[in-house]
């Protein structure tokens, strides 16, 4: 009985398309699968049939050795390929294709200056392999991002198609590009390997009020021209929902920058701390006043006596 080749073991065409190779993989891995409760040694033989067909240049010398006379025992001319006169390929086919799966081509990167070589290819063809890492984005609401919160999350495993759901655990105070690593969760491995991981980044939505520096949280404060001058108490609102009251002190310049121990978000980095509630103020100026109001001010500025540009003028005196 002649022996499949790796195109009937996918059951396609020998012209068949990438994307019918895929599919035709999919269906396959999803019926044998060993955590499904498949054939181990069969879903073996589709991983490794799909592994040289899906890729272009591991399919090319495949196809190549198929033009010699097909797999070993399939009975036709050259059912088993010789080199230099009749002496059997080194290593046997195995090895052959082992240096397929290694990107050596399908006689090795040396197997014309040593007929040995591929034995540890193949083995290395054998070994476990662990499965690649997979990633996924959750969004996050910027108060979520404050307290913590859990998403359910599903996703789909690329080599078989399934589905797979996994509730995500936003720690308190995470950040707009975290990541979260959850262990064995992601590819399948190949040979009894070990899956990869899933990585979860968090995308944080902008605070229209709040901005980010790590654990740091600032704000801007806007205060009228009237109360930077005398001096006011303003009621601030803190990312962890409660109230703090701030005291303007007479004469606050715009960029004065006032600080809350404790009361910013928590540090993911360091558990059990957390971070400064930063509040900068903004002196408005109106800008638009009333006839009183421009009297006023006048009256003001005419008896103003102060230099507030005295060291541009000196500036100025020296050029």
């Amino acid at each position: 009985m002649a022996q499949k080749n790796f195109y009937d073991v996918l059951g396609v065409k020998r012209d068949a398309s990438d994307k019918e190779i895929k599919t035709a993989f999919r269906k396959l891995a999803q019926k044998y699968h060993p955590d499904a409760g498949g054939d181990e040694q069969k879903f073996k033989e589709i991983s490794e049939a799909y592994e040289t067909l899906s890729d272009p240049k591991k399919r090319k010398e495949y196809d190549q050795l198929l033009m010699f006379g097909g797999m070993p025992g399939a009975g036709g001319p050259g059912g088993a390929y010789t080199y230099a006169g009749g002496a059997g390929a080194p290593g046997g086919w195995s090895d052959i294709f082992s240096s397929i799966f290694n990107g050596d081509g399908a006689f090795g990167s040396d197997w014309a200056t040593n007929f040995g070589g591929m034995g540890g290819g193949a083995r290395a063809a054998s070994r476990p392999r662990k499965g690649g890492d997979l990633s996924l984005t959750v969004d996050v609401s910027a108060e979520d991002a404050f307290r913590g919160v859990t998403h359910k999350v599903t996703y789909r495993i690329p080599s078989t198609g399934e589905q797979q759901t996994i509730t995500v655990s936003v720690p308190a105070g995470a950040v707009d590009g975290g990541k979260l690593r959850y262990k064995r969760r992601g590819e399948y491995g190949m040979n009894g390997g070990e899956r990869g991981d899933l990585v979860v980044t968090t995308h944080v939505a902008e605070h229209p009020l709040f901005k980010r520096k790590g654990a740091d949280v600032q704000m801007t404060l806007p205060i009228s021209v009237y109360e930077a001058a005398l001096g006011c108490q303003v009621d601030v609102p803190t990312p962890g929902g409660a109230t703090v009251r701030l005291k303007v002190p007479a004469g606050t310049q715009t960029g004065k920058t006032f600080r809350f121990k404790d009361l910013g978000a928590p540090d993911v980095k360091r558990r059990g701390r957390t971070g400064a509630l930063l509040v900068t103020v903004e002196v408005r100026v109106p800008t638009q006043l009333s006839v009183a109001e421009q009297e006023a001010f006048e009256r003001l500025r005419s008896a103003d006596t102060r230099d507030y540009r005295a060291s541009v003028d000196r500036y100025r005196a020296k050029v």
